[in-house]
């Protein structure tokens, strides 16, 4: 049986999306063998790797307002201070741990220090997520084994190099579609509109690397700070997921 390895893209809520194919896939029966993910995609493979079905990780996303429980930050240094949503990881995931997985999972983040993507793969789990997530001016960074990370998303929100050496077949799920009428608004919508274009640039080299890119269209049509519309999102995802069995199946 070949080993199916998925790279999950950030995107703010629309990493919705990426709960929904993990669904489809679960009840197509094929097995994920191995997880890569940035941001948003990190999060969502931390709770998919750690035992959680679909269904209940959008549960926890909605029913904890997991995506953006935040808090002002004192410092200077960053908007918001990510840390404040630690106890809600822990309340559901009771060992920190990558080595406690039940799937393999690396997630993607930007290290300042050194200018380059790291791969976090090893030691405490939830700091090396929300490491992931650590959007520049939004957030404040994360300081994480001596060094400083941002979000991996700036660099690589799509990180499938992880997956290669171990995986025989390499699925991309992208989760930001650009859409191509933009009207300029308040400085919240240019910022989530520069975020999205910045992801996007160094996700599309990765298209052509992987065995089957995933990108539901209709994502376009929401924002990345669209909470609210979290079980849309998901839905999208699980017709798209169910759209493409067909086409994972014919690679194994």
């Amino acid at each position: 049986m070949k080993k199916i390895g998925i790279s999950l893209s950030g995107g703010g809520s629309r990493g919705i999306v990426h709960i929904g194919i993990l669904k489809a896939i679960d009840e197509a029966g094929i097995k994920i063998s191995m997880i890569s993910g940035t941001s948003a995609g990190a999060i969502v493979g931390a709770f998919y790797c750690s035992g959680y079905s679909p269904d209940m990780i959008l549960d926890i996303i909605r029913e904890t307002k997991l995506f953006k429980f935040v808090r002002p930050a004192v410092s200077f240094s960053g908007l918001l201070k990510l840390e404040t949503i630690t106890p809600i990881f822990k309340n559901y995931i009771k060992n920190d741990s990558f080595d406690a997985l039940n799937i393999p999972l690396v997630v993607s983040a930007t290290n300042v220090r050194i200018g380059n993507t790291t791969f976090l793969h090893e030691g405490p789990l939830i700091q090396s997520v929300l490491a992931s997530c650590a959007v520049p001016v939004i957030f404040k960074p994360i300081n994480l084994n001596g060094d400083t990370y941002i979000d991996g998303g700036i660099l690589n929100n799509l990180p499938i190099e992880p997956l290669f050496d171990h995986c025989d077949l390499v699925i991309g799920s992208n989760c930001n579609p650009i859409a191509d009428n933009y009207k300029p608004g308040n400085m919240r919508s240019i910022l989530e509109r520069t975020l999205l274009m910045t992801f996007n640039v160094n996700t599309i080299a990765k298209k052509g690397l992987c065995d089957l890119f995933l990108e539901p269209e209709e994502l376009k049509n929401y924002g990345a700070f669209n909470f609210s519309k979290a079980s849309e999102i998901f839905q999208i995802g699980y017709e798209y997921g169910k759209s493409s069995i067909d086409k994972i199946k014919s690679l194994l």
